[in-house]
């Protein structure tokens, strides 16, 4: 599999404000998404667990789903019937998107929502390569093509025209957990529903708390992979951890979402990329032209 994602990062930013046509989100399964995040990547217990290891806690923004009219797996959150395993709330956790003035597939720079590791101007991203860097982020499309379903790439090409998706034969993919093999890996169980009343209507306007974030990756962490069962010494730990995170990434967010106009609106005069992440400590991207980011296969990037 090769794409070309020079220009494109068609993954990594809702880019539904600038489509000529109307898209709705890349999803997998029947059920709604309580938040409006394009695109939210899901992560790993492993993977959420080395993030907060490494100080990146703040980075990280759980999801739940309303629950199919026909499920009975379900339990009511402030009045909304939410996706349930085992009458507990299901959610997994992913990055974080705050607004950033971006320009892709040759577009005015516009104030779209974009991962808050997504150098803004590049539209590389900061931590590719990296031991951080997702799986699902490095297979991609790889999923999308091994269930028959249309990519992003795929996406853009239609929208915006340019050759994105070179070679759509499915690789192998290595984080497609599906069912209960997702359960406690990929996909937790929020031990306490009640716990969660007032959360449905802030998760739907993308304004939870820093402690309602901690609270769920510290159940995400400490989950058992296979089980609902959660490690109650190691949330409080892991909740501990995240809400002492102050990682370049988690503040640049903050300082993108203060400085941000409206999404879908110009954002000519905006600061650049560096100056409000490489000045924080983020690592800068290598460009279009350095060697590493041209010709890789395996759903990298290709120049």
């Amino acid at each position: 599999m090769k794409v070309n994602c020079e220009g494109c990062a068609g993954c990594c930013i809702d880019w539904r404000p600038v489509s000529p046509a109307p898209s709705n989100h890349e999803r997998r399964g029947p059920r709604e998404p309580l938040d409006d995040v394009y695109n939210l990547v899901p992560l790993t217990r492993d993977e959420i667990a080395a993030f907060v290891r490494d100080g990146f806690g703040d980075v990280l923004v759980p999801r739940m789903w309303e629950a199919t009219p026909d499920a009975d797996a379900a339990v009511e959150i402030d009045g909304v019937e939410v996706a349930a395993i085992g009458g507990k709330p299901a959610f997994f956790v992913g990055l974080r998107k705050p607004p950033k003035p971006v320009t892709p597939f040759g577009t005015e720079q516009t104030w779209l929502h974009a991962c808050v590791f997504l150098d803004p101007e590049t539209l590389q991203c900061r931590i590719h390569g990296d031991e951080m860097y997702p799986s699902e982020c490095r297979d991609y499309p790889g999923h999308n093509l091994a269930l028959g379903t249309e990519s992003e790439c795929e996406r853009v090409e239609e929208e915006f025209g340019d050759d994105r998706l070179l070679d759509g034969d499915a690789p192998d993919v290595s984080g497609l957990l599906l069912g209960p093999h997702a359960v406690g890996s990929k996909v937790f169980a929020y031990p306490d529903p009640e716990a969660l009343a007032g959360t449905v209507e802030q998760m739907r306007r993308g304004d939870l708390t820093d402690a309602d974030r901690a609270a769920f990756v510290g159940v995400a962490v400490g989950s058992r992979p296979g089980s609902t069962d959660v490690d109650t010494a190691r949330v409080e730990a892991v909740k501990t951890t995240v809400l002492e995170a102050e990682s370049w990434a988690g503040t640049a967010a903050e300082a993108w979402t203060e400085l941000s106009g409206v999404v879908g609106d110009d954002a000519a005069d905006a600061p650049d990329g560096a100056s409000v992440e490489v000045g924080r400590g983020a690592p800068e991207t290598a460009g279009w032209d350095d060697a590493e980011y041209s010709g890789w296969d395996d759903a990298e990037y290709s120049g």
